[in-house]
């Protein structure tokens, strides 16, 4: 993909918020800062500790990042805690 690509993607986007599917299948909008629990051990994030994620991010490959306390990482780390 190149940089042309990503801003059209992008420009549908944004860092503020995220949908999400919730386990009985509605639509929900999280804003942030939204919580997660952290899965693997990440930099200094330990396994089940609760973090709050302030912006949500895409790489050039379209995978989503979660900026926590200025950090970037990949969604895969984390769980996103729903009300």
């Amino acid at each position: 993909m190149d940089k042309n690509e990503l801003a059209e993607q992008l420009k549908y986007s944004s860092s503020e918020w995220l949908y999400v599917v919730t386990w009985n299948n509605l639509l929900k909008q999280l804003f942030c800062p939204f919580e997660v629990a952290v899965l693997d051990s990440v930099g200094p994030l330990k396994k089940g500790q609760i973090a709050q994620v302030q912006q949500v991010k895409v790489t050039m490959e379209l995978k989503t990042v979660f900026v926590i306390d200025g950090r970037a990482y990949y969604y895969y780390h984390f769980q996103i805690i729903v009300d």
